[in-house]
């Protein structure tokens, strides 16, 4: 049965070409989402980006007849927008002039007629009135991934028999004959598929104590390179930080991307920063020109034109933990670091002054080629998917992008774990010969004993 599909203003503003996604089903635009559309046609934002392009999408396809009537889409569907039904009972302590009541209204009298409706909605409070009123409802992923769970983590687990484990240091190599995973709810071994550049935890079949790390080349697992690398002091205290410094470690050429997924404290940034800022000041190659430092915000966009001051200054207050990082870097020592705060201030300063490091908001980065930076994208995981693919793009030559988030902290009202543009990325990159990527574990959290057991229990 051919089924309505009628899209929520929210699912427009975060994916225009939504409304020509339902295959030969039918599309239905209620008027009040026209509306709310126009009211952001005049923003900067991407959302007035998307408002706009939807305009166009709208004005193209009113050309080919009765829009009211009904519009043939490419796959066969109709797109009409709908105008009628004000007299449907909603329940009665619901605002008629509300566009979301509006909307569930034009549902409820569709599905009374027959028609076959589900409504269209990234707004959570929606779909639950939807359900309140007998309406089917349904999320949107324009570009769909795994649920967070199974999504790529750019690591695994592999069991070999201890010969081959000791053939794997002496000869620096690994072939995949040997190696195997283990099932725990199937309680047996299994063959795995292994992605080009995963890390490897290899472990012996014959002494659980007996383990080695390596990297999947597309041919054979080899040992890590920069494992015992120490930028500015940080040493690694967990296998997730060794993968994640084999990634920052290996050259723009081989790995422009790295892609570093994880709860709270697990480093991410710290070990970033550090990396980048050894790299610039320690090596002194001339392999990058400066660290480049951007954050999505959900209202920088919108906000960011009326705080006071210089672009830099605008900005500083969305890098503030940026600034807790550098705190650590900059003095290694951790009993001398904080007695003489202008001290400490002053050396962060310098590296701005410097523009050894510089910020800037993602929004900042359009039209831009990007060459020789060393780029961190801090909190990746509140961009959208089109966000994220306009970033990478802006990736010049001798430059290294380090996108790092955490999936359980989304801010963005329309992005979720399967949605945002961080987990979109690591799944569409994995196996990608030129990226390198990792998710650490809960348990890997060093930021201090209350954040690991808060990661445990909370």
């Amino acid at each position: 049965m051919k089924r309505t599909y009628v899209l929520d203003t929210n699912v427009i503003l975060y994916s225009p070409g939504a409304i020509t996604s339902f295959a030969d089903n039918d599309v239905v635009i209620p008027e009040v989402v026209l509306e709310e559309l126009d009211s952001f046609k005049k923003d900067n934002s991407d959302l007035g980006a998307n408002a706009r392009h939807a305009a166009r999408i709208l004005d193209k396809l009113r050309k080919e007849g009765n829009i009211n009537k009904g519009i043939n889409l490419p796959g066969g569907g109709k797109l009409r927008v709908e105008m009628n039904h004000h007299d449907t009972v909603i329940p009665q302590s619901w605002d008629k002039s509300k566009a979301d009541n509006r909307i569930l209204q034009v549902c409820k009298a569709l599905k009374e007629q027959g028609e076959d409706v589900y409504l269209i909605s990234k707004d959570i409070f929606e779909r639950i009135k939807g359900d309140c009123v007998g309406v089917n409802v349904e999320d949107f992923y324009e570009k769909v991934v795994p649920e967070y769970d199974s999504q790529y983590t750019g690591r695994i687990d592999v069991y070999v028999p201890a010969e081959k484990l000791q053939d794997f240091f002496k000869n620096k190599y690994l072939d995949l004959q040997n190696v195997l995973s283990y099932s725990y709810e199937d309680k047996e071994y299994y063959k795995p598929q292994l992605y080009m550049n995963q890390f490897v935890i290899i472990h012996s079949m014959d002494n659980d104590k007996q383990t080695a790390l390596g990297r999947f080349d597309g041919k054979k697992v080899v040992p890590l390179i920069f494992t015992e690398m120490k930028p500015l002091g940080l040493t690694t205290r967990n296998v997730g930080q060794k993968f994640m410094l084999e990634a920052l470690y290996t050259n723009a050429d081989r790995a422009p991307l790295v892609i570093i997924k994880g709860p709270a404290g697990t480093a991410k940034t710290l070990f970033s920063l550090a990396a980048g800022l050894y790299k610039i000041l320690e090596e002194n190659d001339s392999e990058y020109r400066r660290i480049l430092v951007c954050r999505p915000n959900v209202t920088m966009d919108e906000d960011i034109g009326y705080l006071p001051g210089s672009e830099q200054d605008k900005i500083s207050p969305f890098m503030r933990p940026i600034f807790d990082n550098l705190e650590i870097l900059v003095d290694s020592d951790e009993n001398e670091r904080y007695k003489n705060e202008g001290e400490l201030n002053d050396k962060i300063k310098e590296l701005f002054d410097r523009r050894i490091i510089t910020t800037e908001a993602v929004a900042f980065l359009r039209g831009r080629s990007i060459l020789k930076n060393w780029v961190i994208v801090d909190e990746a995981q509140n961009l959208s998917p089109k966000q994220v693919k306009a970033i990478i793009t802006r990736v010049g030559e001798g430059t290294k992008l380090i996108l790092i988030g955490d999936p359980d902290q989304i801010d963005h009202p329309f992005l979720d774990s399967r949605s945002n543009g961080l987990c979109y990325a690591a799944e569409k990159m994995k196996g990608s010969k030129i990226c390198y990527q990792v998710t650490l574990k809960f348990d890997e959290c060093e930021r201090s004993p209350l954040a690991f057991e808060a990661s445990k229990r909370l």
